[in-house]
């Protein structure tokens, strides 16, 4: 089922979504790799505010290309999301509702997605051009000595996800394995 949701990303809009849905996301989501990641863990640990608001936020783990003329942003396709399984739970608890990236999540980011109401988000590998085309304006917030990987503030309409882990802990990943091998019974 095709959902349309505009952040910011509120528990409640994240409880009527369930894993296997498509959702095309407009709104704000702010990029993040775990180099960044790791500095915004490292503030919190010094008591220090981050550079972003992540309360209902959503945080994309994207590097993009350089820009091209005309666009307001590179090729933008995910990045194996497993690299910021350390980070994402202490994000998720400060109040991170969404993440974008690709590949499993560690059990302590699955029983942090449910404690918090949050929701895992893939981005289509192989479609970074297409995933690209959907942001409409990228501003650079922090740490632009990371280069692709600093911290960006995007404005996006519809760009397209699917929910792997939903605020229920509902894995599609699993699940899709599953009805898979059901289905060969």
């Amino acid at each position: 089922m095709e959902k349309r949701i505009t952040t910011p990303l509120t528990a409640e809009k994240v409880k009527d979504l369930r894993a296997g849905d498509s959702v095309l996301i407009s709104g704000t989501v702010y990029t993040a790799r775990d180099a960044a990641h790791k500095r915004l863990v490292d503030l919190l640990d010094k008591g220090e505010k981050l550079p972003i608001d992540v309360e209902d936020a959503i945080i994309y783990y994207v590097g993009p290309t350089p820009t091209k003329p005309g666009n307001a942003f590179g090729s933008a396709g995910p990045t194996t999301s497993y690299r910021m399984d350390p980070y994402a739970p202490r994000l998720l608890d400060i109040g991170l509702k969404g993440m974008i990236g690709k590949g499993l999540r560690s059990e302590e980011v699955i029983d942090a997605i449910k404690r918090n109401t949050g929701v895992y988000f893939a981005a289509i590998g192989g479609a970074a051009a297409l995933i690209g085309k959907s942001v409409v304006k990228a501003e650079l917030i922090a740490y632009e000595d990371l280069g692709a990987e600093a911290i960006r503030k995007l404005e996006v309409k519809d760009l397209p996800v699917v929910v792997v882990i939903d605020s229920e802990g509902n894995n599609l990943y699993q699940e899709g394995q599953q009805a898979y091998l059901d289905s060969l019974k």
